[in-house]
């Protein structure tokens, strides 16, 4: 490994940790440790300027498609949650560990996030910070999977939030749009935003390994904390959700199994 991919991979380490100590900070002055939901995407912004910064010869391509994603991804969360009470995890969390949740989440939920926000973004520093002159077809195809990841998570993220502003029966499922083709687009375009951001990166020099940020990634989307998460409590909030389930695919997109 470079010295100056050691650096940046520090740099970027000791700047997440901060970062991710203040939101905790915030936390605790909000009584509500939601906001590490908005922080999540300005994180990734954070590391990719971070890693600019230290870099001596950065192309600008990965921090701006990074900045692009991680903005609007916190923009929406933000909006998303103006005005409403802490999530229903990090409740259950702060009931169960009473006076101690403070420094329960500073460990399990801020500090572990930065964790895994390091980890998923080590080819965005990687791809900044590794000197190699870029293959401009692979640039490319990358930036093509990261815009067609941007559409599925923004167009359903849209479609989502008018569903939950129109619908008349809060039982009712969005089964619409893209949420007709993959129960979860929003979480199917993440997926692609960070193999396209990979594909770019290896453009750019970054080493093949660097594909655990990805592969990270996509265990947390499908198999952690996306899907199988989210899954479980809409099967249990809403009887027409096993129809749905039999006849939309769960994850990658395809055509519905029509009775």
């Amino acid at each position: 490994m470079s010295t100056e991919l050691s650096e940046v991979f520090l740099s970027s380490a000791s700047v997440i940790a901060g970062f991710m100590t203040l939101v905790w900070v915030v936390s605790l002055w909000r009584k509500d440790a939601s906001v590490v939901d908005v922080a999540w995407g300005l994180g990734f912004v954070l590391i990719s300027w971070t890693s600019f910064g230290v870099s001596q010869h950065a192309s600008l391509l990965l921090p701006l498609l990074t900045t692009l994603w991680g903005v609007r991804l916190s923009g929406y969360l933000a909006w998303r949650n103006h005005g409403k009470e802490e999530d229903y995890r990090y409740r259950e969390m702060r009931d169960h560990w009473g006076a101690a949740f403070p420094w329960v989440s500073l460990v399990t939920v801020f500090a572990l996030q930065g964790f895994v926000m390091w980890v998923v973004s080590l080819p965005i520093q990687a791809g900044i910070a590794t000197e190699a002159p870029p293959m401009i077809w692979l640039a490319i195809l990358g930036t093509a999977v990261w815009a067609t990841g941007v559409f599925f998570e923004a167009v359903g993220d849209w479609q989502l939030a008018h569903f939950r502003a129109t619908r008349a029966d809060e039982n009712a499922v969005l089964d619409r749009g893209l949420w007709r083709y993959t129960r979860h687009p929003n979480y199917f375009g993440d997926f692609l935003v960070w193999w396209g951001l990979y594909l770019v990166a290896l453009a750019h020099g970054a080493p093949w390994w660097t594909a655990v940020g990805p592969a990270a990634m996509s265990v947390f989307l499908m198999k952690v904390s996306g899907v199988t998460l989210l899954e479980k409590s809409l099967s249990q909030k809403k009887p027409g959700y096993a129809d749905y389930v039999a006849r939309t695919n769960a994850f990658f997109p395809g055509m519905p199994q029509e009775k």
